[in-house]
Formats: structure tokens, sequence, C-alpha cells
């Protein structure tokens, strides 16, 4: 199927400098904190959102338990509002 739906891209550069264009998926807020689900053609990614004045960062997830929690609670949300088609 097709999603010919524009979405915001962003470039994400890891630590070895080696940069990835992803799609914002979503972004939501849990436990007082931003995180954003981006998407490529690799795969889907979980980052926290971290701010520092009116900069905004992407930063990655290293606990496997946080990442489960948050997209547990993300599909919970998706399942009580399902997007329009």
């Amino acid at each position: 199927m097709k999603n010919d739906s524009i979405r915001d891209l962003v470039t994400v550069t890891d630590d070895r400098g080696k940069e990835r264009q992803f799609e914002v998926e979503a972004l939501f807020e849990m436990n007082g904190e931003s995180y954003a689900m981006l998407r490529d053609e690799e795969g889907t990614v979980l980052m926290k959102v971290e701010e520092q004045g009116s900069d905004q960062f992407l930063v990655g997830l290293e606990s496997d338990f946080e990442k489960s929690q948050l997209l547990d609670a993300y599909q919970i949300a998706v399942d009580a509002a399902p997007a329009e088609d």
C-alpha cells in the first residue's frame, strides 16, 4: 500500500557522523517527557526530545524497558483514538 501523505522530515546524525533522514511518525509525551517516533526504509526508531533553551535535540534511548513502556503506552493511545483515513 502506497502512502502519499506528506510528513515532516528530520535528519539525524549518529555518533560516527553518519546521517539518516527520517519521517516523523508521531510526537507524544509520557511522564512529562517528549518523544518522537521516526521511520525510514530501515525501520522505526524511538527517540527522546530534549530542549536546551530554544533548541531541541533528539537523543537515543538506552533502556529496552523504557522503549517497551513507551511503545505499549503509544499503542494504547492509538487503539483508543485511531487516526482517520
